[in-house]
């Protein structure tokens, strides 16, 4: 995924109400941006850090700016926007990149479905059909990506969703977006949210399908390139 336009580089003075930051551009101008992550963003926000905005080109949204990555040390590059991480699956699908999903028939996205009124973020029609729920990933500590950075009951219900679409005798997958390039492996974080990772190694006991795929990421682009291992025990 290329971006449209040159991303804005600054310094980020602090995030708050969880979409919100405040940042200090080259130029020293003082700007609000939209912060699209939900999450607690554990290791990303620390004020003083470099950040890079996009451009929404929209004179009339509240927040122009949008908060698209961060450098949370020299040359490691995190990209925070949750939203594009089911762009980034979706192309690596399409491109062959993710080998697990090749020969689809089609692809649709944000399909509702199971017994808890999820959407599914993708849905490969295929022999058996493929359901697959995409999480983004922002968090690694020494070398190992981890999810989530903070309790996700949400995440939880979608690992069960899952658990009974394999029942039904479909496949169900997990696909981690791993937007940073500092890893080498994936592991639930068992200490931030001991239920999701009891939940997610008791789905995939039970045939759910868990992947990982690391992206390469600079300001001009991210796309995601290399699996990694999925490690639960």
């Amino acid at each position: 995924m290329k971006f449209e336009k040159p991303l804005i580089e600054g310094t980020l003075i602090k995030r708050y109400k969880r979409f919100l930051a405040d940042v200090e551009l080259e130029n020293g101008e003082m700007i609000t941006a939209h912060t699209p992550n939900t999450g607690s963003m554990l290791g990303c926000c620390t004020p003083g850090s470099r950040v890079w905005l996009s451009d929404s080109g929209n004179p009339k949204r509240k927040y122009r700016l949008g908060w698209e990555m961060v450098e949370t040390e020299p040359g490691v590059l995190v990209g925070i926007n949750t939203s594009l991480a089911n762009t980034l699956v979706c192309e690596a699908i399409e491109n062959g990149v993710i080998s697990e999903l090749r020969n689809y028939l089609s692809l649709r996205r944000e399909v509702r479905y199971g017994e808890e009124n999820s959407r599914i973020d993708l849905l490969l029609d295929s022999d058996p059909d493929c359901y697959v729920e995409v999480k983004n990933v922002t968090l690694a500590d020494n070398g190992i990506a981890r999810f989530p950075d903070a309790v996700s009951q949400r995440g939880t219900r979608h690992l069960r969703e899952l658990e009974r679409v394999v029942r039904d005798g479909k496949r169900g997958i997990i696909v981690f977006c791993v937007q940073r390039m500092d890893t080498d492996e994936f592991r639930p974080a068992d200490d931030i949210d001991a239920e999701y990772g009891r939940t997610l190694r008791q789905v995939m006991n039970n045939g759910v399908e868990a992947l990982a795929y690391r992206a390469s990421i600079n300001p001009q682009s991210i796309e995601l390139d290399t699996p990694l291992p999925v490690v639960t025990s």
